[in-house]
């Protein structure tokens, strides 16, 4: 009489006989294979080609000047009043050219726009790489309705292995508590899978890279 034997345990009995039997590895050497075709652009062109291509702004800026002169249009397009700036390197810049903003979290539930640094730019999928070690924090890039992020030339990088190695030569041991990548203004398809910018976070995305 055969034994009963249930179809999980059958697939157990597989699994155990697949250990026992040695086998040649049918992939050797496989994370030495490039996982991307190997990149002969621009840093910076790639990078605003793929933040384009989610949906993001890109502005390239030569000088400190240039990049109030786009900030005060885009404050005149979308009609920001509540400007909030928390990096003291941006609030010298700001206060520099006299730029209006707030340095607190005063009246913080209305604000428009949140402008903040970030630790480098992923060229390869236009993503910007965020930690909590920068006086924006978690909120700055999250909660307000547009966010700004400024960066210079040398900060970015190609591929998010990248960025994450820059981040630890910065911090060494000391590394961040929250490391996050933002692709593209917040977005989600869960409802009828229409795509709708902004449900959870900045519906605009503005990333201004300065040359340095």
């Amino acid at each position: 009489m055969k034994d009963n034997i249930t179809p999980k345990e059958l697939m157990l009995k597989k699994i155990r006989q697949a250990l026992l039997e040695k086998r040649d590895n049918p992939h050797p050497n496989l994370e030495d294979t490039a996982l991307y075709v190997s990149n002969t652009e621009d840093l910076a062109v790639l990078f605003a080609e793929q933040l384009t291509a989610v949906s993001g702004n890109f502005i390239f800026c030569e000088n400190d000047l240039e990049f109030i002169d786009s900030l005060l249009q885009l404050a005149e397009m979308y009609k920001w009043k509540k400007i909030y700036c928390w990096e003291p390197p941006l609030q010298n810049v700001l206060n520099h050219f006299e730029f209006p903003f707030y340095t607190n979290d005063q009246h913080f539930e209305l604000a428009d726009v949140g402008i903040t640094l970030c630790e480098n730019l992923i060229a390869r999928n236009g993503s910007v790489l965020v930690s909590n070690y920068h006086e924006g924090g978690r909120r700055l890039s999250i909660y307000p309705h547009h966010h700004v992020v400024v960066a210079k030339l040398s900060q970015v990088v190609l591929d998010i292995k990248d960025g994450l190695a820059a981040v630890q030569n910065k911090y060494g041991t000391d590394i961040p508590s929250m490391i996050s990548l933002i692709t593209g203004p917040s977005r989600t398809a869960d409802i009828e899978k229409t795509l709708v910018l902004g449900a959870h976070g900045p519906k605009e995305l503005f990333v201004f890279l300065i040359d340095d």
